[in-house]
């Protein structure tokens, strides 16, 4: 069987969001016959990515999906939104129904919109048919966690400058709960599926 291929897909302007999709792979990597696939987006300026860009074959492919963003005024970054405004015939086609999905984001402060944002990258995977997953409190460090990470998905506090902070244990270890919860929700349901 080939493996269960979970796509993360990020934008990040300053790294962070970057350190938390590399936690989150590693969490999907920990699931036995799951690999992860880290893909960003195009930007819309000069910026370089640091992974390959994602196709829209690259979605409609994987067995589930991993999306981050950091927090640009309350939302999702333009450039992901740019890329989901141009996957209309994956939604025509019901490409992404049932496949499972989480999202990750990174604010400049703790009150920064951490929450807004992670809820504005669940409407389109909604609108695609996706399942959503969060990080349950049976989680620990969901409980003690002082800078990021929330039922709604893993997060953490980037800072103010342009220079990326290293991810708290905290934030860390919820990134890969995530990844592996994903992963485990996929294969089981690639499983399930196979006769």
């Amino acid at each position: 069987m080939k493996p269960i291929t979970i796509l993360v897909l990020y934008h990040s302007r300053h790294g962070t969001t970057r350190q938390l999709a590399r936690h989150i792979a590693r969490g999907v990597a920990s699931v036995a016959g799951c690999e992860a696939m880290l893909r960003s987006v195009a930007p819309l300026d000069s910026e370089e990515s640091a992974d390959p860009v994602a196709s829209l074959q690259d979605l409609a492919q994987c067995d589930g999906l991993a999306m981050g963003s950091p927090v640009w005024f309350g939302n999702m970054a333009a450039p992901l939104k740019h890329f989901w405004d141009q996957t209309s015939a994956l939604w025509i086609q019901g490409a992404l129904i049932d496949k499972p999905a989480c999202v990750f984001t990174a604010s400049s402060s703790l009150h920064g919109g951490q929450e807004s944002a992670l809820l504005s990258m669940m409407l389109p995977l909604l609108h695609h048919g996706m399942l959503l997953l969060g990080i349950p409190y049976s989680e620990p460090a969901l409980h003690r966690t002082q800078t990021g990470g929330t039922p709604y998905g893993a997060s953490s506090i980037a800072g103010a400058s342009s220079a990326p902070l290293s991810l708290s244990h905290d934030e860390a270890e919820l990134a890969k709960a995530l990844g592996a919860r994903l992963a485990t929700i996929a294969s089981n349901q690639k499983l399930a599926l196979t006769p």
